[in-house]
């Protein structure tokens, strides 16, 4: 079995899981591939290989570790085992002191797969050809960067003009990414079984605009009027890039799922222990 990998040097407890996994590994019959920052910690590791030859891919930090894990796998089936070594971890499968036991079920298969929608975003014209797609599992955001006023933004969906709107800009949001940024800005949650791209604008200026949950084939097209350079568009929080004079950004659902291992829990117990829905976070968990 051919496992990737992939890891946040900046967390205590790295060093432990690595030596686990070079340890357990030929006993587990896996192969082991590593990011090349990693060979500071695994002296001559094999360096990752293409995403479409791995069984499996953990990655080792927090939920940005794996969405960046996720973003490398490109469509590509792999499964996820998200190792929690920060604070929250709320996509991640396990914590770091429950991963002896879980990367032994996870070396045969003994877990269940949350298939997740990811989103592709973007970028047209007026008289260039889209740029090459941005794929994200938690969400685009269109945003001003650090200027102190509200944007003016017109949305399409497939292809009909729905409104124009001033905030300080818009979340696009997978049901995954429900529960990060688009919560903060007043979105709703949303089952990660419901399939749907949820647009939660940011500080908007009228009551009248509030989020939309829209079907997960929908083509979402957003425009910034008179733009100025600072207009950033935003993926799963970690890479982007701008938007100029004209230019639209078209948000539409992945080709292919993401697949994150779960080995117990209900996304509803995630959210009482993660998030703290419905009273205090419970503890210990």
């Amino acid at each position: 079995m051919r496992i990737g990998v992939i890891g946040h040097p900046g967390y205590e407890g790295l060093t432990e899981i690595l030596a686990t996994l070079v340890r357990e590994g030929p006993r587990l019959g896996l192969d082991v591939f590593y990011e090349e920052h990693m060979r500071s910690e695994v002296p001559d590791a094999p360096l990752l290989p293409e995403p479409a030859s791995l069984h499996g891919l953990i990655s080792l930090g927090g939920d940005g570790t794996l969405l960046r894990a996720a973003r490398w796998l490109d469509g590509a089936e792999a499964p996820i085992m998200g190792v929690n070594l920060g604070r929250l971890g709320f996509l991640t499968s396990c914590r770091a002191s429950d991963f002896p036991s879980y990367l032994e079920r996870f070396a045969v298969g003994d877990f269940e797969t949350d298939r997740r929608m990811a989103i592709d975003a973007a970028v047209l014209g007026p008289d260039t050809v889209p740029s090459k797609p941005m794929r994200a599992l938690n969400d685009v955001v269109l945003h001003k960067g650090g200027l102190a006023r509200v944007l003016q933004v017109r949305v399409w969906v497939n292809g009909e003009l729905i409104g124009s709107l001033a905030a300080d800009g818009i979340v696009l949001s997978t049901p995954t990414g429900s529960t990060a940024y688009s919560l903060s800005a007043g979105g709703p949650i949303v089952e990660p079984t419901i399939e749907s791209i949820l647009m939660t604008p940011i500080a908007a200026h009228t009551l009248a605009v509030r989020p939309i949950l829209l079907p997960p084939d929908a083509e979402i097209e957003v425009q910034p009027d008179d733009a100025p350079e600072e207009i950033l568009v935003t993926v799963d929080g970690q890479r982007g890039t701008t938007l100029a004079a004209g230019q639209r950004l078209r948000v539409t659902r992945s080709g292919s799922p993401v697949r994150i291992a779960r080995f117990s829990g209900t996304f509803f117990a995630r959210l009482r222990h993660k998030l703290g829905w419905g009273g205090v976070a419970e503890r210990g968990e």
